[in-house]
């Protein structure tokens, strides 16, 4: 099978650990049997220093004309970096929106998923985490109060700013229905987060998905408010399966949920539109501080691999090959300096994705 994919290797850390990911989508594809076509692109800072934009027309044509999208980090440091000089709309992070709206990429997909051996990194009480625990979280990416009309203005002589926070029902149906498919390849749960007893737009949101969920009666929906949600994230993480919510609540969500974790170097992330087309990305930022010091955890953004063949190309068995491979490495006792502990092994950034390739078969 020929694999054409998109490389945007981005900012800080982000060349590092996209270069490692390649590393290991190289093995695969030796493996397998596949060849893989690469188109880099910039985006974020490198295209700025390039292009005087975050995002330019033709790096999205070029995106839209391959089979999936990998990505690294974007953005630098927002004290020093001549970026954040620039007018919000031209700054790094500005291309992210604009991507993600250009390619229709509506549903965001972020594992959380605490390891064995790595249940010493997690922050959160042994007996809490004890068997480890394995959640999605689904949160939709193109609606919702990023996306809302927003205006700053005077009104009798005081500054008042005012962001929408808008959704319709055709918006929430497709991330919900997505959701509930994806439940459906796990546990069979989705839980639904929302601010309904407060919000208007959450009642529509809660009202849509229940609407799906008789759709799919093997799967288990329940609600549950936003701020509920954040606390049983650190009391009982194992009870979620899939937590499907909007797209701030998605974003302050998938965060905790990854530091729950242990580190924010674990975990992948996907965006997927209503095609198998999908940008992969680590969930993480370009830590501009360790850029270029080869310490930098690759293994969100080998992960992020692996949901591309997964989701983009239904390749389950490579897709498998991955994460057992991670799996198989974090076993054996090799560690990056983020989760690293007592009695393992330390290495860096090209190591670590030597090693994992090396596992592949």
């Amino acid at each position: 099978m020929n694999l054409k994919i998109g490389v945007i290797k981005g900012d800080g850390i982000g060349p590092e650990i996209v270069t490692e990911a390649m590393k290991v989508l190289d093995k695969v594809g030796e493996v397998y049997g596949h060849t893989l076509d690469y188109d880099q692109l910039l985006m974020g800072g490198a295209s700025i220093d390039v292009h005087g934009v975050p995002l330019t027309d033709d790096t999205i044509r070029r995106a839209k004309e391959c089979d999936a999208v990998l990505m690294g980090s974007i953005g630098g440091d927002a004290k020093t970096s001549p970026w954040y000089q620039l007018e919000p709309d031209k700054r790094p992070e500005a291309g992210l929106l604009k991507i993600r709206k250009a390619l229709n990429l509506f549903a965001n997909l972020r594992p959380a998923v605490l390891y064995e051996e790595l249940k010493g990194a997690c922050p959160l009480k042994e007996e809490i985490t004890e068997g480890g625990f394995d959640m999605m979280i689904m949160r939709e990416l193109t609606g919702g109060l990023y996306f809302g009309e927003r205006r700053t203005v005077e009104e009798n002589g005081v500054m008042t700013a005012y962001d929408s926070l808008t959704y319709n029902e055709n918006e929430i149906r497709r991330i919900a229905k997505r959701a509930f498919d994806i439940a459906m390849k796990r546990r069979r749960k989705v839980t639904s987060v929302d601010k309904a007893n407060v919000l208007d737009s959450s009642r529509l949101w809660r009202k849509v998905v229940e609407e799906v969920a008789g759709e799919y009666p093997e799967v288990t929906l329940e609600h549950m408010l936003v701020d509920n949600c954040a606390m049983q994230l650190v009391k009982d993480p194992k009870q979620f399966d899939v937590i499907l919510t909007e797209n701030m609540f998605g974003d302050i969500l998938s965060d905790e949920a990854s530091m729950v974790t242990g580190s924010i170097g674990m975990l992948a992330s996907a965006s997927l539109n209503e095609t198998k087309f999908g940008l992969y990305e680590p969930s993480g930022g370009s830590a501009p501080d360790i850029a270029g010091k080869g310490i930098a955890n690759p293994i969100a953004t080998i992960l992020s691999a692996a949901m591309m063949l997964r989701f983009s190309f239904d390749l389950d068995a490579e897709a498998d090959a991955i994460e057992k491979a991670v799996a198989d490495v974090l076993r054996e006792g090799w560690r990056t300096i983020d989760i690293m502990s007592d009695g393992k092994s330390q290495v860096g950034t090209e190591k670590m994705g030597d090693l994992i390739a090396a596992h592949i078969a």
